[in-house]
């Protein structure tokens, strides 16, 4: 059974495939969403990774540290507040731009010794 602390460190990590003709948009609103989650009580800091398929797709890994679950979950509904304030969609967003995301929190390896 795995253990959980909520109040240790945790990584949200996003993996996404994303169409060669969507990479622009998505790269727009990725430095928005980044910005803003770099205010966030909780966020202590953020990388991106990308790889460019042979078809020319590309392959993108985003990586939020938080110091905890708790601060996680409370960004989580930070984030959504503030799409709702502007407008956004962020799930039409994908689906429009035909892109597939793989969503995971995932803790320090010690967390389950």
């Amino acid at each position: 059974m795995e253990l959980q602390d909520n109040n240790r460190p945790v990584a949200f990590i996003g993996k996404y495939l994303i169409p060669a003709a969507a990479r622009e948009t998505f790269l727009e609103r990725q430095e928005i969403s980044r910005e803003f989650i770099h205010t966030l009580a909780g966020f202590i800091r953020d990388d991106a990774y990308e790889r460019i398929t042979e078809n020319g797709d590309t392959e993108y890994i985003t990586i939020a540290l938080w110091t905890s679950e708790d601060a996680l979950n409370n960004a989580r509904e930070m984030v959504q507040a503030e799409n709702l304030r502007k407008g956004f969609n962020r799930a039409e967003m994908l689906e429009r731009l035909n892109i597939r995301m793989e969503p995971g929190v995932f803790r320090p390896e010690s967390a389950f010794a």
